[in-house]
């Protein structure tokens, strides 16, 4: 085959061509850091890296959930504390106005501080966090107990269903505790009991009404526990979670980074076969029609 002029220009001229592709290949890497910048650089690549992105995005979604349910948990724990605290207060003070030393004065201003430390409960009750009521089971927009126009306290709207949040591929974990075992109407009823029959003046039925707080303290110290016990699962959930976003990220990067120091040296490399193949370009593609008849 008889080779021209005109084919020496054009195989020179392509293969420049493919020289400064690769330089803009290497170039690219090295900017982004990425071993691709488009699918049709690699295709498998590409294809695996949608995979392990969605992975990780998924992973990235269950920590905000455990968020969530962490925020949830501790302030459910935090009034039940809180509530517990109240509970003790009033047993204290059902316990001093039931010593017989007191008189009616006094067992009235022992009923005050109890219908005081009745009202701090409701509000308890209807605690809100991130604006839901956290103790009114899945109707978090309803407040448990509302006040009606007489003083009165109102259940109806109180709901002990289970307010679910996943926090790990199928894993619903229950954050919320149960009202009716908290802060259910026979409890305030107990405690508006206490506090009647010390406005009254007088206290003969002291003993039952202590029988009975002291069963809604048990109720009260079992769902405390119960949250406990959720809240230690979500800890071992939650590291398993960062584990799992450990690993997503490394696979992640290993499929789609690229080797810093690998593409340095290819693009040096790339370089210098760059100016090699200008350099003989030169010489191929002569200028005028002089430089043959030297």
């Amino acid at each position: 085959m008889r080779v021209t002029q005109s084919m020496l220009a054009s195989n020179s001229l392509r293969n420049l061509s493919k020289s400064y592709e690769n330089l803009g290949k290497y170039q690219d890497q090295l900017a982004t850091g990425k071993k691709i910048n488009r699918p049709s650089d690699d295709p498998v690549v590409a294809i695996k890296g949608m995979f392990y992105r969605t992975n990780l995005t998924e992973v990235e979604q269950y920590k905000r959930n455990l968020t969530d349910a962490y925020t949830w948990i501790e302030n459910s724990e935090a009034g039940i504390e809180h509530t517990n605290e109240a509970v003790q207060r009033i047993r204290e003070l059902l316990l001093q106005a039931k010593n017989g030393s007191n008189s009616s004065d006094d067992l009235k201003a022992i009923g005050v501080e109890i219908s005081q430390l009745k009202e701090d409960l409701v509000g308890v009750a209807n605690t809100q966090v991130a604006g839901r009521y956290i103790f009114n089971g899945s109707q978090t927009k309803v407040a448990p107990i509302t006040i009606k126009s007489d003083g009165s306290l109102d259940f109806s709207n109180m709901n002990s269903s289970k307010f679910e949040v996943e926090v790990s591929k199928g894993i619903q974990l229950k954050v919320n505790a149960n009202p009716t075992n908290v802060f259910s109407e026979d409890f305030f009823k107990t405690i508006e009991d206490i506090g009647s029959s010390l406005s009254e003046g007088k206290l003969d039925n002291a003993d039952q009404l202590l029988g009975d707080l002291d069963e809604h303290f048990e109720t009260l110290t079992a769902e405390r526990s119960e949250l406990g016990a959720r809240y230690n699962r979500l800890e071992l959930i939650d590291s398993r979670v960062n584990e799992q976003e450990v690993i997503a990220n490394r696979i992640l990067s290993e499929n789609e980074d690229a080797d810093m120091e690998r593409i340095i040296t290819d693009l040096t490399i790339q370089e210098s076969i760059h100016r090699a193949a200008l350099s003989a370009g030169a010489k191929i593609i002569q200028p005028t029609l002089m430089d043959f008849l030297r």
